[in-house]
């Protein structure tokens, strides 16, 4: 598996990851009218001009050609933290069919090096309140819940809980 910055040719294959995780990983907390509505094409226009405008820092993790997932990171967007030295992992999705295979874990692991190695100690991300799944796999990485939350609004009031994990000094591996 290969590692890779995101280009702006990704975005169609990016949209297709992110909607069909969605669905598998979000039926049962947000509602199924919200997932049914999510469009391939809607979606991979707001990552090609992101991707275009190197707004917003994603990777792919590809095999033989094919993009099994990917991960966005950058510096933490939540107000309440220390920005010289919180880094956030704003989201990993993998195609559904290579969960539990590893592929997550080391896509975390990649992040949280690329984090460290930009002079980040801690690291966060937000999961569901109700993604069991999802919160399990972070607990297992090392993150814990910090007691701050928000609400999402996709479809319906969402809670999202706030992990945390301090990073060990580390560099970025490809």
């Amino acid at each position: 598996m290969k590692i890779r910055r995101a280009t702006p040719d990704d975005s169609q294959a990016l949209a297709i990851v992110h909607i069909d995780s969605w669905r598998a990983a979000y039926r049962g907390f947000v509602p199924d009218a919200h997932l049914a509505s999510l469009d391939y094409a809607r979606r991979a226009e707001p990552f090609r001009q992101s991707l275009a405008a190197n707004s917003e820092e994603t990777y792919v993790a590809e095999r033989n050609g094919g993009i099994l997932g990917f991960l966005s990171l950058g510096h933490c967007r939540d107000a309440d933290v220390d920005h010289d030295s919180t880094g956030e992992i704003w989201g990993i999705y993998l195609v559904p069919e290579y969960w539990r295979e590893g592929i997550g874990a080391r896509l975390c692991r990649w992040a949280e090096a690329q984090l460290s190695s930009r002079g980040y100690t801690v690291a966060v991300l937000w999961v569901f309140a109700e993604n069991a799944r999802a919160r399990r796999f972070y607990e297992a990485m090392g993150f814990a819940p910090d007691r701050v939350s928000k609400t999402l609004k996709p479809g319906k009031e969402t809670e999202a809980v706030r992990y945390r994990k301090h990073l060990e000094k580390a560099e970025p591996e490809n």
